[in-house]
This record gives C-alpha cells, sequence and structure tokens, in this order.
C-alpha cells in the first residue's frame, strides 16, 4: 500500500483547480477461478491486480480517474488531469485535512487464505461435488462446478481525513446439475458463498448443496408446463429475495432517488409496503458474502433499516449522491476495483422474520404457485415493473405441495408486489450472488424468509 506522505501529496494535487473533495483508493487484489466440468478441471485462473482510482468533488460535479502507476511521479500526473476535469477557477484554495488511521477490528475472521491453499486440496473438494452430483441419478448427465476466491486489500483516504485500510476475503463454490431424459435437458443450481477463507469450502455439506442441486434439475426433467393466470405465490427463503433485491432494492439506492429515478423517492415516513415487511440492508453481518468491515468510500459498515412494518425509514446512501440529497452516507459506497468510481450500493439485503412457519403458510394458501429457486429476471429501475423465471416451481393446492411445474415467470411490479406480502415465515435465509450496476460488479446477499404474495401475474404454458 502507499505511504502516507504520498498520499496527501496526491489528494492536494487533485484540488489544485478548485476540488472541495479529493479521494484515493488504492486496491491490490489477488483472484483465483477453477472451473470442473464434464469429469476434469478445465480451467484454474489466478492473477493479481494493482491500481490506484482518484476522485475529485465540485459541488454536484464529480470526476474519477484510475492508474496501475504507482510511483509518486506517476499519480501525482493522474491526480492533476483529473483536476483539469473540474469546471471553474480555483478562487480558493482547498485544504487536505490531517489523516489519521482508522483502527478497524474485523467482523469476519479467516482461518485459511485462499492464496495459501494448495490447488490439490481445492480440487478435491471439485471432484467430491462432482462425484455427489453424477452419481445422484441416472439422469444426470454432466456436473459444472465453479470456485471463485478473492483476496482484496484496499486503503481508503480523503481530503476529509479519512484513512482507512480493510482486507476482504471471499469464497463461493457454484454447483450445477444437469438432467437429461434424451429429449429434453434441465439444470439444477446451488451457490453457496461467505466473507471466509478456504475454511469455508472445505467446510461446506457437500452431500446437502450438491444433491440439492442435482435433485432439483431431476425433479423439473419430469415437471408439467405451469399454468398462467393471477395466482398467490409463495416464495421460499434464501434466493427468493432476488425479486425484492432487484425490483425494491435498486429503488432505495441513493443513486436512482437522488435523480427522482425511483418510485420511492421522496416517500420517507410514507407507507410502501404491507406491515408484514421490515426491510433491512445490513454490511455486517458476521462472514455474510455481502458483508464488509468499511465500504469503498472509508465509511464503517452498518445495519440500515430501509422499510418498517411497511413504512419508509430511509435510504443507501454514498457521499456523492448524499450531496443531492443533503444527506449523509449511510456506508453505502461500493464498487467492483479501482476502475470505478463508487455509489449506493447494497451488501446482505433481506426481508426480516416474521412468525409463520412455512408449513402454516402452505396451509394457508388454497389454490397458488410455490417457487422454491428463483431464477434470473429483468427489472425496470425507474418503475419497478419486473419479469422474473422461476427455477424450480410446485403448484398448491387445498394447501398442500402438490405436482412440480416448469416454464413459469413471475411478471409484477416491485411497489405492488411488497404491498401484497401477506404472510411472512420464521426462517430468514441468506443466498450469495452478484449484483451489476454503474459501479461495477460486486458481492451481494439477497435473503427473505418463505413469504407469500397474495397474487402475482404468473406466466405459463398453460392457461388455469
Amino acid at each position: 500500500m502507499l505511504n502516507k506522505a504520498l498520499i496527501e501529496n496526491v489528494l492536494s494535487a487533485a484540488l489544485t483547480t478548485g476540488g472541495d473533495f479529493s479521494e484515493v483508493f488504492v486496491e491490490d487484489r489477488y483472484t483465483n477461478n477453477m472451473l470442473h466440468q464434464g469429469g476434469r478441471l478445465e480451467k484454474s485462473l489466478s492473477g493479481r491486480d494493482f491500481g490506484v482510482g482518484i476522485r475529485i468533488f465540485k459541488g454536484l460535479q464529480s470526476v474519477y480517474a484510475y492508474t496501475n502507476e504507482f510511483t509518486e511521479e506517476g499519480l501525482l500526473k493522474a491526480a492533476r488531469a483529473a483536476a483539469q476535469a473540474i469546471e471553474g477557477n480555483n478562487t480558493e484554495k482547498n485544504i487536505v485535512l490531517p489523516m489519521e488511521k482508522q483502527s478497524l477490528l474485523s467482523s469476519h475472521p479467516i482461518q485459511f487464505m485462499p492464496a495459501s491453499v494448495e490447488k490439490s486440496r481445492k480440487l478435491a473438494v471439485l471432484r467430491n461435488a462432482n462425484e455427489i452430483v453424477t452419481n445422484y441419478d441416472s439422469s444426470i448427465s454432466q456436473a459444472i462446478l465453479r470456485l471463485r476466491e478473492e483476496e482484496q486489500h484496499v486503503l481508503i483516504a480523503n481530503s476529509e481525513g479519512t484513512f482507512a485500510e480493510d482486507k476482504r476475503v471471499r469464497s463461493l463454490l457454484a454447483i450445477t446439475a444437469v438432467a437429461s431424459d434424451g429429449n429434453d435437458m434441465q439444470t439444477g443450481s446451488y451457490g453457496p458463498g461467505a466473507h471466509k477463507g478456504f475454511e469455508f469450502i472445505e467446510g461446506l455439506d457437500l452431500n446437502h448443496y450438491a444433491k440439492e442441486a442435482a435433485r432439483s434439475a431431476v425433479t423439473m426433467l419430469h415437471a408439467d408446463p405451469a399454468p398462467s393466470g393471477k395466482f398467490p405465490v409463495i416464495l421460499d427463503n434464501e434466493f427468493g429475495g432476488v425479486i425484492f433485491h432487484e425490483a425494491c432494492g435498486h429503488g432505495l439506492e441513493a443513486s436512482s432517488v437522488a435523480k427522482n429515478n425511483s418510485v420511492f423517492a421522496n416517500m420517507e415516513g410514507e407507507k410502501v409496503a404491507s406491515d408484514f415487511v421490515t426491510y433491512i440492508d445490513d454490511g455486517t453481518l458476521t462472514n455474510e458474502w455481502g458483508s464488509i468491515n468499511i465500504d469503498d468510500e472509508g465509511e464503517k459498515a452498518r445495519k440500515n433499516v430501509l422499510i418498517e412494518n411497511g413504512i419508509l425509514k430511509g435510504y443507501m446512501i454514498d457521499k456523492f449522491n448524499g450531496r443531492r440529497m443533503e444527506a449523509a452516507s449511510t456506508g453505502s459506497g461500493r464498487r467492483e476495483s479501482y476502475k470505478f468510481a463508487p455509489t449506493s450500493r447494497m451488501t446482505n439485503t433481506y426481508i426480516a422474520p416474521g412468525k409463520s412457519t412455512p408449513e402454516e403458510i402452505i396451509a394457508d394458501t388454497e389454490y397458488g404457485i410455490y417457487a422454491k429457486y428463483m431464477g434470473g429476471g429483468s427489472v425496470e429501475p425507474a418503475t419497478g415493473d419486473y419479469n422474473f423465471a422461476i427455477n424450480e416451481a410446485y403448484l398448491v393446492k387445498n394447501g398442500k405441495i402438490d405436482k412440480p411445474l416448469r416454464g413459469a415467470t413471475l411478471i409484477g411490479n416491485g411497489a405492488k408486489t411488497i404491498q401484497k406480502v401477506d404472510m411472512v415465515g420464521n426462517n430468514l435465509g441468506h443466498g450469495a450472488g452478484m449484483c451489476g450496476a454503474s459501479s461495477g460488479s460486486i458481492p451481494v446477499n439477497v435473503g427473505q424468509p418463505m413469504l407469500r404474495v397474495s397474487e402475482i401475474t404468473v406466466g405459463g404454458r398453460e392457461a388455469k
């Protein structure tokens, strides 16, 4: 990492044309990616990347530059070049406040750094998972296993006196099972991840995760076409939360709210959801995939209650959009790497548990759709309109789970859907994923207990 004197010089150089805030983001990142497919290791790539990002504010103007050059001459050149993009004259010399290094106590203990572990140990896990998937059923034609590991060391300093360092370590194993009967092919997947080292991968219950991916693929191979119409929909816990992440979470980020590009803009204190819904973004959860000690602007992670019992309480705010909103940062400024300027992003976002059991929710549903595993989808951020595939669905009939269904999609509006949640379970779970936006692709958790929405339009192949 860079020394304090050099960083102070870079921050000062960035303010020479009249900027009122400057920031330096230093990143040293190690990554390892392994792909095991068709019974063999197809790819194993490790690498290291180092770079520095420089950001300048003047009022509501923002400039960002980055470089791989980390000599004093190269960094000062990049800072001065970025400063030239600031409009106006340097009528008042802005100063860099004295910096004191923050003392950070990590909430995410790590036992084995990924880079220190032999690849033979990692390959053994992949081979074990492959064997479990392929031996599950004769219809399993292939297992696809992806191991993703990352060590990210960052230093963040700014002209307001922030000087902080952090080490983020993440590990994820994505398991995909492919089932085929000669005429049709279906997939099932599971991708557990955590803010942990190799101890997470080596400690996974592969019998559970690998068999669950295989079971889902085999089940969907023999499923009936889903009906079309408007139905009560039961969304299972863990990754079921992706629908609210996409259709509501992004609408609560300051990057949308500050520009009035969100259906939730200017609605603090108003009722925006059902009484059953408390929606939280919490970057402090120990060792969770989306957790952080500090955000990518040097702000400490925190628990942000966004919606409480249906009432909108606040937003996820970064420094720049906080200027537009005249509001303080909520520790929500995140970015993929030094190549991106940060903006407001989610960490671990979830609907808080309710009082119903999963059995009670199903028993209370006379006719509807049970979405066990959600797939991908698309959302229009300005309106919240969404379209999501269900990877594994079932018909619910007379309070019981009936036959499996495939080809189902959920079509609706996030702001309206969250108002129609009428039962929330007590089995909160989190699912690991990657979220893409203007500041790149970042690790996030989506989560919820099982819950029921009184009505969603379901697109399927057959009418009810």
